[in-house]
């Protein structure tokens, strides 16, 4: 009895035990804000959940946004934070989960109340945004992933001699892009910025021209390098201003007033990502801002804040600025990709490998280095001792070689900017001369010093389905049919120049001539004639002769092809057709003969008859059927010929379909 009891508590103890972990693990993880206040000095301190290792990765850690509510922000994981005036302020903690297989931990704004005024606030940290970012700066807290937050911090600064009264447009959400990236779900202000509503080309001392605006914002062709890399001043403001809303859906306006000289000021936007970003995973998506540091000057600066969609947070990755191509257009252009790495060491790296794998679908001989940080010259060939990048090309990959740099580590002692722990390598190569319509993948192996290998995630590009037409014509025969001429001319819609499997629809327009022939006898009795005379035994012989014409709809709905190569393509599918216009010509006769003994004897002329009948109707006949066919020629576009077998289930079952047809 002893013993059953205790087997049973065991077994009800597992089961609560089981039930407090499966709970545990539904629990959303938290940070919280820890303070502690001196005056008006505030030290913060997070307080985060253990983090989740993923397997294979580099040491998980977490990464860091302060903002002290007060216009202040720092990216330090224990900041201390010099109130300027008493009051009640909001900070916030946003933690992001570097190779960490869970959700970021949520937090919870904190307040803080500062009963003292100091103007002492020199051993705040130093942002140097006048000095080392031209006075204008955009930094988000982590690359976007779907369905989580972004905060955006914008930074603006004075270095006139005298006061300014400017403007800030925030442009955000790529036309290029079928969903939304982005829902702006908070803007928080703290120098009396004033949103406004106008019309973004505004009214200014010249317009841009018709011909000015498209060159500037073609389709097709790549933005301008410069116009993203480059804050510095710039002069024609409405072209800009157009350019922008052309690449962006939405966008917001602010102005600012009473900007002191070098003074610096913050604007902060919080960004939820949508769920659609998720099918465009590893592209490249991007926020620009304009910035006009004298309303009614033309002079602005422009800035693109680039970032990559991602599903986890890794500061290693690889991604490609066109997840989606046309496959018309690709050769006048060049794929285009940057590679985003993150030193992680207690040192410094002076030496850092990246092997990227390169799509057999391009040229590697075509490679172009755009940009890239650590910032320095393509190495000679010579050996040398100065900083430079290595470019060695081989077989299925290229080698990037930042040589003797300096590249500061996260963990390195003094470093508090984790900007300078980073770096990338932004690169294009153009498309091989024969290539097929497939989704390319690139992944890249950087190696810091001599330390172990970190592999990217894959990024891929994929070719929009794109429409191609085909023009068909051609011949059906029928082989029950007597004398059958049947001509038809049509069209057909697939994907353009699809490389395996693809499906197809098909329309088509048919005239079908033919002539049907019937016959048939009947033995009669006693006939009785008009004069009187009786036939003791008769027959009768019936004929029809029908001629044909027929104007068809001959339709597939949907067609599976599969092209085997460049030459054979096969299909199958099925059909429908219903005649549009039937006419029906035909004749028919009776002839009467005496018949005794099975013999035929003569012919009864007073009761043969003959009679010619003309009927019209439509849309009175539909067939249903299905096919297999193959093509020979150039499968994929251009002209080729086909044969088709068709099984309709209505009579005349057997149909023959020859064509010819190029697709376009």
């Amino acid at each position: 009895m002893l013993k059953q009891t205790t087997i049973i508590f065991v077994f009800a103890l597992s089961q609560i035990l089981g039930a407090q972990s499966i709970k545990n693990d539904t629990v959303t993880r938290t940070a919280t804000i820890g303070h502690s206040i001196n005056g008006n000095k505030v030290s913060f301190i997070p307080e985060t959940p253990q983090l989740n290792q993923i397997a294979g990765a580099p040491k998980a850690f977490y990464t860091y946004y302060w903002e002290f509510g007060d216009g202040n922000y720092s990216f330090k994981e224990k900041p201390i934070h010099t109130y300027k005036n008493k009051g009640n302020y909001t900070a916030q903690l946003s933690v992001t989960n570097n190779y960490d297989d869970g959700k970021p931990p949520t937090t919870r704004p904190k307040e803080i109340s500062i009963n003292e005024e100091s103007f002492d606030t020199t051993e705040n940290e130093k942002q140097y945004l006048l000095a080392a970012h031209n006075g204008f700066r955009l930094q988000t807290n982590r690359d976007p992933i779907p369905e989580e937050e972004m905060q955006l911090v914008l930074s603006y600064g004075n270095d006139k001699e005298y006061p300014t009264n400017g403007k800030i447009y925030l442009f955000f959400n790529e036309q290029k892009f079928k969903a939304k990236n982005f829902d702006l779900v908070a803007v928080r202000l703290y120098n009396n910025e004033q949103e406004i509503s106008e019309e973004i080309v505004a009214d200014n001392q010249r317009y841009i021209s018709k011909n000015e605006l498209v060159q500037s914002t073609g389709i097709s062709t790549f933005m301008d390098e410069k116009l993203l890399v480059n804050d510095t001043l710039k002069q024609n403001l409405p072209l800009s201003l157009a350019e922008a809303k052309v690449y962006y859906r939405d966008f917001k306006i602010f102005e600012v007033n009473n900007v002191q000289p070098n003074e610096a000021r913050n604007m902060f936007y919080t960004f939820k990502t949508t769920p659609e970003m998720l099918k465009d995973t590893s592209a490249v998506i991007s926020i620009r801002s304009i910035y006009v540091p004298e309303r009614g000057n033309d002079s602005h600066k422009v800035l693109n804040k680039e970032m990559e969609i991602v599903t986890s947070h890794d500061p290693n990755k690889m991604a490609v600025y066109d997840t989606r191509l046309n496959y018309r257009l690709v050769r006048f252009k060049r794929l285009k990709y940057k590679v985003q790495f993150q030193n992680n060491g207690e040192g410094p790296a002076r030496l850092i490998k990246l092997n990227v794998e390169v799509p057999d679908m391009l040229d590697k001989s075509t490679l172009e280095v755009i940009e890239m940080y650590p910032k320095c010259p393509i190495c000679p060939k010579e050996e040398v001792n100065f900083s430079c990048l290595d470019t060695i090309i081989s077989k299925d990959k290229i080698t990037f070689q930042f040589k003797n740099i300096y590249l500061p580590g996260t963990a390195q002692k003094g470093v508090y900017d984790k900007d300078s722990t980073k770096g990338f390598v932004k690169y294009a190569m153009k498309f091989g001369k024969d290539f097929h319509k497939q989704k390319s993948k690139s992944k890249t192996e950087i190696i810091f010093d001599k330390n172990e290998p970190i592999v990217t995630n894959t990024s891929t590009s994929r070719f929009s389905p794109g429409i191609s037409i085909g023009v068909k014509a051609g011949y059906n025969s029928f082989p029950d049919l007597k004398d059958s001429k049947a001509y038809f001319v049509g069209a057909t819609i697939s994907p353009y120049k699809s490389y395996k499997k693809y499906l197809q629809a098909e329309l088509m327009m048919a005239t079908h001539e033919f002539a049907e022939f019937k016959s048939t006898s009947k033995q009669l009795g006693p006939i009785f004639m008009d004069d009187g005379t009786v036939v003791d035994n008769a027959i009768r012989f019936d004929e029809t002769n029908a001629a044909y014409t027929k104007l068809n709809i001959d339709v597939v709905p949907v067609s599976f092809r599969y092209n085997i190569n460049g030459v054979f393509g096969l299909g199958v599918g099925p059909q429908i057709s219903f005649d549009i216009s039937n006419k029906i010509n035909s004749t028919k006769s009776s002839s009467y003969f005496t018949y005794f003994d099975n013999q035929i004897g003569d012919p009864i002329d007073k009761l043969s008859t003959t009679e010619t009948v003309s009927e019209k109707s439509s849309f009175g006949d539909i067939k249903y059927g299905v096919f297999g066919d193959i093509t020979i020629g150039a499968s994929r576009i251009g002209p080729s010929v086909g044969f088709r077998y068709i099984y309709n289930f209505k009579e005349p079952h057997a149909q023959l379909h020859f064509y010819a047809i190029w697709k376009i």
